[in-house]
């Protein structure tokens, strides 16, 4: 009589285990199958096309969606000026250099990289604007944050090729 409650009790057990280690296992396919890879060049392709978006914004005076591409805590870097900080302050930027008169904006990447939550697209840029149709040259820097799953620009620096024409030191 003794061994069958022995042999009961190894027999919960070792029910127990094996029902044990099937949850665990049925728990790591779960969580593995949420795990997604980035694709770096899924995200260079989405990123080429919000640039495309955001040049011929710039032509097309369309400061919504110059506005919104910046992300709410967004800084721009202009040349020979001051760091423009929040979407806010950016709008007004943006509306300034809309009103201005851009003719033609084209920029190229030179270099991609970045993770699933910021990406960096350096290059290169050439610009046609103003009543005396000036053009200017120059690189960018372009640092984009992934909010709730859209790219957006955290921050954005560019400054121009051409010579500097005079300062005044005094």
């Amino acid at each position: 009589m003794r061994t069958f409650p022995k042999l009961l009790f190894l027999t919960l057990i070792f029910g127990l285990v094996m029902y044990s280690c099937d949850k665990k296992s049925n728990s790591k396919e779960h969580t593995e199958e949420k795990i997604v890879e980035f694709d770096v060049n899924d995200a260079k392709s989405k990123i080429q096309q919000l640039t495309k978006r955001f040049t011929e914004a710039h032509i097309s005076k369309d400061t919504s969606f110059l506005n919104n591409i910046f992300t709410e805590d967004a800084r721009v870097l202009p040349p020979n000026s001051e760091i423009v900080t929040g979407r806010k302050a950016i709008s007004q930027l943006n509306t300034d250099w809309v009103n201005y008169g851009i003719y033609e904006f084209k920029e190229l990447t030179t270099s991609f990289y970045g993770n699933q939550d910021y990406l960096i697209d350096e290059g290169t840029y050439y610009l046609r604007y103003g009543e005396e149709n000036t053009i200017d040259k120059g690189k960018y820097i372009n640092i984009w944050k992934n909010v709730n799953g859209e790219w957006k620009l955290y921050s954005n620096i560019w400054n121009t090729n051409l010579p500097i024409e005079s300062i005044n030191l005094e």
